[in-house]
């Protein structure tokens, strides 16, 4: 995963060291909580390894904060279960500290007013 360079600059090598690949593909995930990705998908997003991603998929499953259904993979909606999780906690931090936090009065002032055409209409 590239970083930009005012990070490099500025960062410690502790800090560079960056997250595991779980913490990576949980961070990804849960920046996207409102969809589902292949592993490959995930991988090309992250920039890493195919299997390394798919490893870290299963183990994130074993520990409950991902969904598996057929080919595609989810963060949890249990957040009680992602605050638990220290990796999330960094993941967050490290995303927060480069990207800035999100604004969820933002998020809502753009969403629309209907439902994606891939939701089903539950009438």
């Amino acid at each position: 995963m590239s970083i930009d360079r005012e990070t490099f600059e500025n960062a410690s090598e502790d800090e560079l060291e960056g997250l595991s690949t779980p913490d990576q593909v949980l961070g990804f995930l849960a920046a996207h909580e409102d969809r589902a990705f292949k592993a490959r998908e995930i991988a090309s997003q992250t920039e890493l390894d195919e299997g390394a991603v798919s490893t870290a998929l299963s183990r994130l499953k074993e520990r409950g904060l991902v969904e598996h259904k057929a080919t595609y993979w989810a963060v949890t909606t249990d957040d009680a279960r992602l605050q638990g999780y220290s990796g999330y906690e960094r993941a967050t931090a490290l995303f927060n500290d480069q990207l800035g936090e999100e604004d969820k009065e933002a998020w809502h002032e753009h969403a629309p007013n209907e439902p994606h055409p891939s939701v089903e209409d539950e009438r």
